[in-house]
């Protein structure tokens, strides 16, 4: 039979190395959200330079069908409308909580820390560099809805 106080020990070494991990991972994602930040405040120069129009960022339910204003303004960066980037340099990711009257009053949307890699862990062919996307955007000119 174990002893009581090797029990004790060893489950306190695991919740040790457990928050060992826990915080050399959001360390990681706060190095990487920051260099993601330099490109999405580079995008937004870039297209204000370039007089792309900035229009409302529109945000849909996880479920249902239809689009919920945000009163952000910005441009999107997939097709799919479901990323934009503010003109405050906010990162969205435009999906939201279904909201009742969703449709008929704004919804507070929060900025995201952007990732550098946009959809990590999606299907394959969804997962893309933020770098990349942010390009693909700018090449795209003003016209991309």
């Amino acid at each position: 039979m174990a002893d009581p106080e090797d029990v004790e020990r060893e489950k306190a070494e695991r919740a040790e190395r457990a928050a060992y991990h826990v915080d050399a991972d959001r360390k990681r994602r706060e190095r990487e959200s920051a260099k993601a930040q330099v490109l999405v405040d580079a995008f937004v120069a870039s297209a204000r330079e370039a007089g792309f129009p900035t229009e409302e960022l529109t945000a849909k339910p996880w479920s249902g069908s239809g689009r919920y204003r945000t009163g952000v303004q910005g441009w999107y960066l997939r097709r799919d409308l479901s990323i934009g980037v503010g003109t405050d340099g906010g990162y969205y990711v435009l999906v939201t909580a279904p909201q009742r009257f969703g449709r008929w009053r704004s919804v507070a949307l929060e900025p995201s820390p952007p990732p550098l890699q946009v959809g990590a862990g999606a299907r394959d062919g969804e997962s893309i560099a933020l770098d990349a996307l942010l390009k693909l955007r700018l090449d795209a000119g003003p016209t991309f809805t």
